[in-house]
């Protein structure tokens, strides 16, 4: 039976009584799809115990809009966690995860400044700091990251060598619809004919002989084009298709 923990003490005291088992740990903000269930099935698999935190973190999001329209689907979040035996699902409040009021937190001044980090201003910092806040909390000894999110991974991945937290970071493929779409939270914000159009991000990034080739034809979609950018082997994009912006990235 999956048990539901709201406090950073509770969930520490949890922690305590597992001391000699090993910990698997899949942070997300829920709106839980099959990208997640990859990362639980992995974590059930290499782990003695399986937590699972579901909070809307507020201080990656830049824009309150945007944090305001997140789903929130906590009864089904409950029932895929109970679907893959997860122990502990770890959902606390603001208050308890920030006592501080988010006067502390993570920076990293190099990458986190580029690609998304570019476009959203303090969005790793929110993103850094809340991760680095339920490491020390969960103590897991494994975390699963998707490799959708590639910044965000490469930038956890960093931060835990840089504070010599003892948490291997576990690197997950992107899992994607049948039509090459990322499978992404967001999604269920596109209309009918935006969902259509959709996986040509996909198809463009992974075809496209340049991130200039692609960009120009993410544009002939009628698209807003944050960035598409090539760096270390990989191409990275941010699409606005409507009022949805979905990211993704290939190795290329």
């Amino acid at each position: 039976m999956t048990e539901v923990i709201r406090t950073p003490e509770e969930m520490m005291q949890w922690r305590k009584k597992w001391s000699r088992k090993s910990v698997g740990f899949v942070p997300t903000m829920g709106a839980l799809h099959s990208g997640h269930e990859s990362l639980l099935k992995k974590a059930r698999e290499e782990n003695e115990a399986c937590v699972l935190s579901i909070f809307v973190n507020p201080t990656q999001f830049n824009d309150q809009k945007d944090y305001e329209k997140y789903p929130l689907t906590w009864d089904a979040d409950k029932q895929l966690a109970q679907k893959h035996e997860v122990d502990v699902v770890f959902a606390p409040t603001f208050e308890a995860i920030y006592p501080d009021g988010y006067k502390f937190k993570v920076s990293e001044n190099n990458f986190s400044l580029d690609l998304c980090g570019k476009d959203r201003p303090g969005h790793f910092d929110g993103v850094l700091s809340i991760v680095m806040k339920l490491f020390n909390i969960v103590q897991p000894h494994r975390a699963y990251f998707g490799e959708k999110d590639f910044q965000q991974l490469k930038l956890i991945e960093d931060m835990a060598k840089a504070f010599f937290l003892p948490v291997q970071i576990v690197p997950m493929p992107t899992v994607r619809e049948k039509d090459g779409l990322a499978l992404s939270s967001r999604n269920v914000h596109l209309t009918a004919e935006q969902r259509q159009q959709a996986p040509i991000i996909y198809k463009v990034i992974s075809q496209s002989q340049s991130a200039q080739e692609a960009e120009e034809k993410l544009k002939s979609q009628n698209w807003l084009v944050d960035y598409v950018k090539d760096l270390q082997g990989r191409r990275y994009v941010a699409v606005r298709v409507g009022e949805v912006r979905l990211i993704d990235n290939v190795k290329i």
